[in-house]
């Protein structure tokens, strides 16, 4: 892992070898020299005083002809004028250079297993604790910490008081590049505050919630150990797939030793096959068409019949999936396998459903999968009907812009455009939460994406032929030409204890699901500028106008307007109309205070208002601030003095002004 902790400043590594250069080695025998000379300047400009001893102002104008005298001063203001800059610049320089700044540099030209990922976080969070909280929100079923990290500047409010955005990746063991997105996203949040103004004011203004990896047991198996581009997919909590009475007894078997998971094929006589050589490259089966006579089956991933069931492969570690287990139309194993035995049941999916039930501020959301080039939304299911319209208006302005920031990308519905989700993470935390939330599929194949963007969007989006690309001579010389043959393995002779002669070969595990290593770091950063956009979309709200009319004795009119510079409204559509969460409120603050009446301002020329029922000083706003939007309120309260106005919203942050009544 490259990571490395080291000290800098905006002028560069040498900023100590200049600090001295400028400032001396003694900087305090320095200041008082440079103190002493400044003196000395001063009076000798002002003054008449030379090193000699003191001459008065009066002899020094009579000793001096006047075109000289008039040279003097003009010389006097320049030498001052370069004082007072040289001044400026010292000070500046030693402020500088006495505050140097901590950067994490970090690398995304490779995979972090858990204990690098694990010392990158510590890291961050060591350097920039001002900024970056850590912690183990459970553990794995193995006992790995799950790691949270929540990042916002403390210093323009506390995280619980600022619109949050949440992401996680890597909740499918083999989708691996999620995390490291997410950790991209931490990284370049830190790094970047104070330099990057998108950065800075996310910070300033939001919370961020992120999960690296949901699933560290089997991200580390995939990473470490043999596996194939599929798997684990699961976590590693022993399950018993083929109902047999015994969990994980019979997965595959790196047969061949060359560290990954391939497939087998046997070639048989010719009629009885289900395949063919492909007629360019003999390292591709294809199907045999109707009339067409095969010499090949392929019999699946290489293994052996370990439970002398008849089968192969039939019950290999894990086997259940976590993104089926999420509490919102959750379904039994019956109607969709993997689901569990029922919601959260598993550590990792209780330990996500705890952390963002704590953290109900959180607004919108990104869990991270793999592979395809997709921007998804919900539902995820077709039985729980469409968004609702003013919901799909967000979701398709951030999504659609988001496939600018992600080309080739599609932003698509999940169960129309791939395939149906029960129990599915965005579904939960869109209708538990109410929280705007797109589920990326991580990189495209790479022969999609090389295509004419013409050629793509004149076709039927069918995510099912996108992925079934096994096979096909464009990937193989893909394979040849650009990964250089590093992730596919040759067909081999091997003797096979129950299929006797087969051959074993083909894609290895980093050879299709995640991106080339010298790709990574793109994926890294497009999907990054992809999060830090839609956290940018969430309310921005700005009290526009607190106008005071005072309407008799201690008694005054305000009328407020709250605006929303950003799409995301304070409060989603599905939020307001099955009560999610508590609406938005003003509150008036102040000795004695006390608000009479309060309405929605509807038209301000003839001074129409919705009346609005109070509660004590607190106005609740029933349906939030629209995106893009505003809310006009005129408020009658009684008092003096100093009265705060306050918005308190959930998800679209806090906001105050403070009025003197007359």
């Amino acid at each position: 892992m490259n990571l490395q902790k080291v000290s800098i400043d905006q002028y560069g590594k040498r900023s100590q070898e200049m600090k001295e250069t400028f400032l001396g080695r003694d900087s305090q025998v320095r200041r008082e020299k440079r103190a002493s000379g400044v003196e000395s300047m001063l009076r000798a400009m002002f003054l008449g005083e030379n090193m000699g001893g003191r001459i008065s102002s009066r002899q020094l104008k009579k000793s001096q002809p006047p075109g000289l005298r008039s040279y003097r001063y003009r010389r006097q203001a320049i030498a001052l004028a370069s004082l007072v800059a040289f001044l400026l610049l010292s000070s500046f320089w030693s402020k500088s250079w006495s505050q140097p700044t901590a950067e994490v540099k970090m690398s995304f030209d490779h995979f972090y297993n858990h204990a690098e990922l694990t010392k990158a976080l510590q890291t961050l969070a060591q350097t920039y604790p001002q900024f970056m909280t850590l912690k183990s929100i459970g553990k794995s079923y193995r006992g790995k910490d799950i790691w949270g990290v929540i990042l916002t500047n403390p210093k323009t409010g506390p995280a619980e008081r600022k619109p949050g955005y949440y992401i996680d990746g890597n909740i499918h063991g083999n989708e691996i590049q999620g995390t490291e997105v997410a950790l991209y996203v931490i990284w370049y949040l830190l790094t970047n505050y104070g330099r990057n103004e998108l950065a800075t004011r996310l910070l300033d203004e939001r919370s961020f919630y992120i999960i690296p990896t949901v699933n560290p047991d089997s991200r580390d198996v995939y990473i470490n150990q043999v596996s194939d581009p599929d798997s684990p997919r699961s976590g590693l909590m022993p399950y018993d797939d083929d109902r047999d009475g015994m969990a994980d007894e019979d997965g595959p078997e790196d047969l061949d030793g060359d560290g990954s998971i391939t497939m087998m094929r046997k070639k048989v006589p010719l009629g009885t096959g289900t395949h063919k050589l492909h007629p360019d490259d003999a390292r591709i089966l294809v199907p045999i068409k109707p009339g067409e006579k095969g010499d090949y089956i392929l019999l699946g991933e290489e293994g052996i019949d370990n439970d002398n069931d008849g089968m192969i492969n039939e019950d290999g570690p894990g086997g259940y999936d976590m993104n089926r287990n999420f509490g919102f139309n959750w379904q039994p194993e019956y109607v969709q396998r993997g689901a569990g035995d029922y919601p959260f049941c598993f550590p990792e999916t209780a330990a996500i459903r705890d952390f963002l039930l704590a953290h109900p501020n959180i607004a919108g959301a990104q869990s991270f999968h793999n592979y395809g080039g997709m921007i998804l939304r919900g539902p995820g299911a077709k039985n729980m009907g469409e968004y609702l319209p003013a919901d799909r208006q967000v979701y398709d302005y951030v999504g659609k812009n988001g496939e600018k920031i992600l080309p080739g990308y599609r932003y698509i519905v999940v169960y129309k455009d791939m395939y149906t989700v029960y129990g599915g993470t965005i579904d939960f935390v869109y209708y538990a939460l109410g929280a705007f939330t797109f589920s990326n599929e991580l990189d495209q194949d790479p022969l999609e994406a090389q295509r004419p963007r013409r050629e793509r969007e004149e076709e039927t989006v069918d995510i099912r032929a996108m992925l079934g690309q096994q096979g096909r001579l464009e990937e193989m010389e893909y394979h040849d030409l650009v990964l250089l043959g590093e992730h596919f393995s040759p067909w081999k002779p091997y003797k096979h204890p129950l299929y006797g002669e087969v051959e074993i070969g083909g894609v290895k595990k980093f050879g299709r699901r995640v991106p080339p290593t010298f790709r990574l770091a793109e994926t890294c950063h497009r999907n990054a500028a992809f999060c830090l956009y839609h956290a940018d979309q969430l309310a921005r709200l700005e009290i526009t106008k607190a106008e005071v009319k005072k309407l008799g004795s201690r008694q005054y009119q305000i009328d407020l307007t709250i605006a929303n510079s950003r799409v995301t409204p304070t409060m989603a559509a599905v939020a307001i109309q099955n009560k999610l969460h508590r609406p938005d409120e003003v509150r008036v603050e102040g000795e004695k205070i006390k608000l009479i009446a309060a309405g929605y301002l509807t038209d301000e020329f003839r001074g129409l208002t919705q009346p609005i029922k109070i509660r004590q000083n607190k106005v609740p706003v029933e349906n939030g601030v629209p995106g893009f939007g505003r809310v006009n309120l005129r408020l009658l309260l009684e008092g003096s003095g100093q009265v705060k106005v306050v918005f308190d919203s959930l998800k679209g942050g806090f906001k105050s002004r403070s009025i003197t009544l007359d």
